[in-house]
C-alpha cells in the first residue's frame, strides 16, 4: 500500500509531515509505504533530522507549493507541479492508492474532483468529519464543501455517511439524523422539509428523522447530514469548544487539591485524534487536514487513510450507490 503525503501543505512543513509520518510507519502494518510529494531539497533536509530514515519512505519532487492566495479551481491548470496536483495524480495513475493533505482544502476537493471523479451517483462530494459524542463519536457531512445543496444531495451525504460509518467505525446499521431545527417532521426550511420525506422512503438508509444540535451531543445518530453551510459552522463551533472547556476547567481547579485529567479530557475534543476529513464520494481516498495540524494529526489521517484502503470503503460507497440508482430507476 502506498499513501500520498503532501508534504507542502500545513503550516509548519515539511517538518510536520515528515514526523507524522515517521511516526505512522512506527504504527502501520510493514507493507505501507509513504510518499513525501514536495520540494525534494526542503523534504530531504528535514528528514536527515531523523536518520536513519526508513526504508518505507519515499520522496516525489513538486518544486510548486499552492498558497491560500490561489484559486481553488485553478490550481490543477496553474499549479501542475504542485504538491497537491502531483501526489493525486500519483493516485489516479495507481502510482499511489490514497493521497493526504493540510493544504488548501478548496484545491485539494477542485482537484480531485478533476483526477479520481466523482463516483456514478453522486453529484456533489461531500467533507466528512468526525465529532465526538457523550458515547461513540458520530459522522457529519457535509462540513464545508457544499454551501448550497438540495434534498436530493443530502440523500447522496447519507448514503456515503452510511457506507463510511460501516467500513470504518463497524457499525452494520449507522441511524442518520437530519440536522434541523426541531424533531418534527415540518420543523426548518424547504430543503430539510423535503430531504426529511425522501430519507423517510429511502431504502438502505435507517433514517431516525430530525436531531437537533444538542442530540448530536446526546449521540441520537451515527450520520448527520446537512448542508455544508450549517456543517462548516456547527464544525467550527466544536473546533474551539475544547480550549474553551479545558481553559475553563483549569482557571476552576486552579490552587485547589481536587485533580482532574485535564489531558483525557482534551484528547475526546480534539480534533487531531482523527486527523482529518474524508472527502467522500469521489473514486479514490482524499484525506484533508488542518493546515495547522500537530504532526499527530498528519500521523492519524495516514493511518485512517491505510484502513479505507483495507476496508475498500471506496468500492463499497459505489456500490452502495449503484444499488440505490437502480432501486430508483
Amino acid at each position: 500500500m502506498r499513501i500520498a503525503l503532501d508534504a507542502m501543505g500545513s503550516d509548519q512543513a515539511p517538518a510536520c509531515e515528515v514526523q507524522g509520518a515517521l511516526e505512522a510507519l512506527a504504527e502501520l502494518e510493514d507493507d505501507v509505504e509513504i510518499v513525501l510529494v514536495g520540494d525534494r531539497s526542503l523534504i530531504e533536509a528535514e528528514l536527515e533530522r531523523h536518520q536513519p530514515v526508513p526504508e518505507r519512505i519515499r520522496v516525489v519532487h513538486a518544486p510548486e507549493r499552492v498558497t491560500a492566495d490561489d484559486p481553488p479551481a485553478s490550481v490543477i491548470r496553474r499549479k501542475p507541479s504542485s504538491s497537491i496536483v502531483v501526489g493525486l495524480r500519483l493516485q489516479q495513475e495507481g502510482e499511489a492508492d490514497a493521497f493526504v493533505s493540510a493544504g488548501s482544502t478548496g484545491a485539494v476537493m477542485a482537484t480531485s474532483l478533476f483526477t479520481l471523479r466523482p463516483m456514478p451517483g453522486v453529484d456533489r462530494p461531500p467533507v466528512a468529519t468526525v465529532l465526538p459524542t457523550a458515547a461513540e463519536p458520530c459522522l457529519l457531512l457535509d462540513a464545508g464543501a457544499n454551501v448550497d445543496c438540495k434534498p436530493h444531495h443530502l440523500v447522496q451525504f447519507a448514503h456515503l455517511g452510511s457506507a463510511y460509518v460501516r467500513d470504518m467505525m463497524g457499525k452494520e446499521r449507522p441511524r442518520v439524523g437530519l440536522l434541523n431545527i426541531g424533531e418534527e417532521p415540518t420543523k426548518g426550511d424547504e430543503l430539510t422539509q423535503e430531504t426529511y420525506r425522501l430519507l423517510a422512503r429511502e431504502p438502505g438508509i435507517h433514517f431516525v428523522g430530525n436531531v437537533e444540535g444538542r442530540d448530536i451531543i446526546r449521540s441520537a445518530a451515527d450520520v448527520v447530514v446537512c448542508d455544508g453551510f450549517v456543517g462548516n459552522v456547527l464544525l467550527k463551533f466544536y473546533e474551539s469548544v475544547a480550549g474553551f472547556i479545558v481553559g475553563l476547567l483549569r482557571k476552576e481547579l486552579e490552587g485547589r487539591e481536587a485533580s482532574l485529567d485535564l489531558d483525557r479530557v482534551f484528547r475526546v475534543l480534539d480534533y487531531a485524534e482523527t486527523g482529518g476529513a474524508p472527502l467522500l464520494g469521489v473514486c479514490g481516498v482524499a484525506i484533508i487536514c488542518h493546515g495547522e495540524s500537530p504532526p499527530k494529526a498528519i500521523r492519524n489521517a495516514l493511518k485512517a487513510a491505510a484502513r479505507a484502503v483495507r476496508s475498500d470503503m471506496v468500492k463499497h460507497s459505489a456500490r452502495e450507490l449503484a444499488a440505490t440508482i437502480k432501486e430508483g430507476s
